[in-house]
């Protein structure tokens, strides 16, 4: 992921989770969290306990959050070499008549009531009706960063699960559904990860979904709905029509049509990555059994753990497997068929 991806993936779940953005920047964002993030982004189990046990209005968090540092850092550059050079040492500029000015570092003078800590070192006075400092803690949010995986986990967890409806077109809005109509129908919708490992790994992404009304699997279900507007509300004046299929027979026949994907694999790499093991097993073993008659018998137990130890981890690295899960699943209400 780029950093423009990045900041939009941030932005949509800001968004998403009703967060108040304060400022937006092609460089960052500054953002008061809702409850929601905030519970989820801060690690502040203990306040937002105490908060639903005594029912006190909760106070959530702003943050800075940094998508592209170097822009950033190249911008305040730019503007303190444009800055008009500061007197010797700073100092107090006065005028007849005038109040004493104080001149900071950069020559600009201060706001009254600003001290020189608190625009340079982050040392401010509280803002009013607020208890503490009133500096925005700055994060960066960039690939591999903490605070991009938290987001990541945060939007996995929610969104693991959901239920979504189609949104009727713009002719049917607010008319009462015909008596001949035979309403919505209901998918089971998932995504299945498979992944091949050894010493080394293949993943493989496939949606799938089962129709409730008929039972029939689909396949490439994410290309044939990213066209449908979706909406977590099921819509005025909508029914839904009762599914044949229960969610537990559709979860089966999942499973029945993955293991039979499997079975017309070519698992000629499985039986490659044995062979790789034998051998690996066969050089361990090889060395350890002549090193191991010429050691004492204090030292001949510790070379045996080693050993042992040797060669679970080949069988580890080796062993060929593989891996089902479901990455997110949900039911589907849509106008029409797949």
């Amino acid at each position: 992921m780029n950093n423009k991806q990045i900041q939009k993936f941030a932005l949509r779940y800001l968004e998403q989770t009703g967060c108040h953005i304060i400022e937006k920047h092609p460089a960052y964002v500054t953002v008061k969290l809702s409850p929601e993030a905030d519970k989820r982004l801060t690690n502040r189990s203990y306040y937002w306990s105490f908060v639903e046990r005594t029912g006190a209005p909760p106070e959530t968090m702003s943050f800075t959050f940094v998508f592209d540092p170097d822009k950033l850092n190249a911008e305040a550059e730019a503007k303190a070499k444009t800055a008009a050079p500061p007197p010797a040492g700073g100092g107090v500029q006065q005028q007849q008549g005038d109040a004493p000015r104080v001149l900071g570092p950069s020559g600009q003078p201060l706001a009254q009531g600003e001290s020189i800590l608190g625009r340079y070192f982050g040392v401010s006075a509280p803002a009013a009706g607020t208890f503490g400092p009133g500096r925005i803690p700055r994060e960066e949010v960039t690939f591999g960063s903490r605070r991009l995986l938290q987001l990541f986990d945060a939007v996995r967890s929610a969104g693991k699960y959901v239920q979504l409806f189609e949104e009727p077109d713009s002719s049917s809005r607010g008319a009462p559904p015909s008596l001949g109509s035979s309403g919505y129908r209901s998918y089971l919708c998932t995504h299945v990860k498979l992944e091949l490992e050894c010493d080394m790994k293949r993943d493989e992404l496939h949606s799938l979904a089962v129709d409730l009304t008929t039972g029939e699997l689909i396949e490439q279900v994410q290309d044939k709905c990213s066209g449908r507007k979706l909406t977590p509300r099921l819509p005025p004046n909508v029914y839904i029509a009762r599914p044949a299929v229960t969610i537990a027979k559709a979860r089966t026949i999942i499973e029945q049509h993955v293991e039979k994907m499997l079975k017309r694999y070519d698992h000629g790499w499985a039986a490659s990555a044995n062979e790789r093991l034998r051998d690996e097993l066969e050089r361990v073993d090889g060395y350890y059994e002549e090193t191991v008659k010429a050691l004492t018998d204090e030292a001949k137990q510790e070379a045996e753990q080693q050993w042992s130890k040797r060669r679970e981890e080949l069988e580890w690295q080796f062993q060929p497997r593989i891996r089902v899960h479901v990455v997110s699943g949900g039911l589907f209400h849509l106008r029409s068929p797949l």
